[in-house]
């Protein structure tokens, strides 16, 4: 397996959606495949927080939402659990900060799809050597979604790194919706991610297809 070109890992930042069981409003299955049908680009199965599933239920939730996936033909990534990234035989992963080192994960799972969360132009650049095929920046912008997120930062860092004819991969995340994504992309952001935007809606196909039409204006 060779790994991704720079150029196909920016493709599939485009529209970056996240989630797990505690983010839906609908089953986490219902709403991953409006998403799905929506045009999501890339799919992170992130199961964390209260009440969060373990053991044998976050695996099959996990295989479950990767099958549709697949028939979708959209990448399926497993946050931080590189032991079921590996045992699903996903895509990629995505670490944080306070996970194993890029280095050690890159090790691990070959040339599976690297994505680094990073909050600084030192972060951003250890993560790059060390293999990362995108990097997440944010949040962008207040959020509710993770009650660990780092203070909002705007787009800086992302115009930060493109000032330095850096041309890795970057998707913002955090508060992003349909009427603000546009400043990601003027920033130099390849693509959007989001959670709660379409997690929780009751209309996920419709969220989905209001955020693409306002990437598809700026992308």
């Amino acid at each position: 397996m060779e790994r991704y070109t720079a150029e196909k890992i920016k493709q599939l930042l485009k529209l970056y959606f996240i989630m797990g069981r505690n983010n839906s409003k609908l089953s986490p299955e219902e709403v991953l495949s409006e998403a799905l049908k929506g045009g999501i680009t890339i799919f992170q199965y992130r199961e964390k927080g209260e009440n969060a599933l373990n053991g044998k239920e976050k695996r099959e939730l996990g295989k479950r939402l990767q099958q549709l996936c697949k028939e979708f033909n959209v990448p399926f990534i497993v946050n931080d659990d590189i032991d079921l990234a590996l045992e699903l035989d996903a895509d990629g992963v995505h670490i944080g900060q306070d996970d194993e080192s890029a280095e050690a994960v890159r090790a691990k799972i070959g040339a599976k799809i690297l994505g680094v969360s990073a909050h600084s132009l030192e972060e951003v650049e250890v993560a790059i050597r060390a293999g990362a095929d995108y990097i997440g920046i944010g949040p962008i912008y207040h959020t509710d979604t993770k009650k660990d997120a780092k203070e909002v930062r705007g787009t800086v860092l992302i115009s930060d790194v493109r000032s330095q004819g850096n041309a890795i991969p970057i998707v913002g995340i955090g508060g992003i919706t349909a009427t603000n994504a546009a400043p990601v992309f003027h920033a130099g952001g390849d693509g959007v991610a989001v959670i709660s935007e379409i997690s929780g809606s009751d209309q996920p196909f419709a969220n989905t297809q209001r955020l693409l039409d306002a990437i598809n204006t700026e992308a």
